[in-house]
């Protein structure tokens, strides 16, 4: 039977999928029992210009989405152990000479200015670029240029992105959130897989929820830390590229800690020495261009204990603050 003809309740129980595909195109069917085609029917013209699609480019792409995850299941997609980034040029035409391998498990930061191009770095990578960016740099993935179905692929992406601002639309609970992205992936015990994820969130979040929060009322630290705690344990992409994780509530050390031990590839774009320091290596961006790649010197591990214990204490000053204590001491 057609996807189209088959009720939202049917589709949603025997596809979580499909509900995973509509929320991220910030659509809520409230009446399940009718027929998918029905309900998009009636959808007003207005809703469609606002996400930017017709109803047959969205039915057209959820077919394609449903298949791309059927490829997953029979896991017919290569996995990846390493990207390279191979260098293009700065603003100024200036050559970047570096062929730069990142592996599973490590975590690479990317520092510089405002605007010096950071950003562009983390776009190229996400989009697997092949000398057709302007910064003209090339992406190979275990040592390949990547397959073309793979990097145009609107649904299968190898890069995960955790960006500053993190907003949840959809009217569920983090229990029923996460149940439904397991389910997407096949997990086989869920319950499990929920627990732990909610349980690493906690772990994370500077405030603890619970499994029965609605996921619109989280916190901009507890969004973040629910989603990297997702990322670590369901998501397939290999590669996780953090926006500026110093401004999300969370404990940063813990979270680093969690993706590479699910073997991420972890880059970070920040302005924080803490974080920085506890990369093996950072890209310094200079004019758009990558300018140099430091790696961690031992001196440099000794003085992150010293940043620590001083952001430790900022905290403790940060907690007084919150609680209501006057802060006539600083020590």
């Amino acid at each position: 039977m057609n996807i189209l003809e088959r009720t939202i309740a049917d589709l949603y129980a025997e596809m979580p999928q499909v509900s995973l595909f509509l929320s991220d195109h910030g659509l809520d069917p409230l009446e399940k029992g009718i027929p998918l085609g029905h309900w998009l029917e009636s959808l007003p013209e207005e809703m469609y210009e606002d996400i930017g699609i017709d109803m047959q480019g969205l039915v057209e792409n959820l077919e394609s989405y449903l298949e791309h995850q059927q490829m997953l299941v029979e896991s017919r997609l290569p996995a990846v152990n390493e990207i390279t980034v191979i260098g293009g040029q700065n603003k100024a035409g200036e050559p970047e000479e570096l062929r730069l391998t990142l592996k599973r498990g490590s975590v690479t930061s990317i520092v510089g200015p405002t605007g010096s191009g950071k950003s562009r770095l983390l776009a190229d990578i996400e989009w697997m670029a092949q000398r057709d960016t302007p910064t003209r740099r090339a992406i190979l993935v275990n040592g390949e240029v990547p397959d073309p179905e793979l990097r145009f692929s609107l649904e299968y992406k190898l890069v995960a992105q955790l960006s500053q601002n993190m907003n949840f639309v959809m009217d569920t609970t983090v229990a029923e959130f996460v149940a439904m992205h397991a389910e997407s992936r096949m997990v086989d015990n869920i319950s499990g897989i929920v627990e732990e994820i909610v349980v690493q969130a906690n772990l994370l979040a500077g405030e603890p929820f619970e499994r029965t929060t609605p996921v619109t009322s989280l916190s901009g630290g507890q969004s973040r830390a629910l989603m990297i705690a997702d990322t670590a344990f369901l998501s397939s992409s290999p590669v996780v590229l953090i926006d500026e994780i110093e401004n999300a509530g969370i404990d940063r050390k813990k979270a680093l800690s969690l993706l590479v031990r699910k073997e991420k590839i972890v880059l970070m774009a920040t302005h924080d020495p803490i974080l920085a320091l506890m990369a093996e290596r950072r890209l310094v961006i200079r004019n758009g261009g990558i300018h140099r790649v430091i790696t961690t010197t031992e001196k440099e591990k000794a003085n992150l204990e010293k940043l620590e214990a001083l952001d430790n204490r900022l905290l403790a000053l940060r907690t007084r603050l919150r609680s209501g204590e006057l802060i006539e001491e600083a020590g």
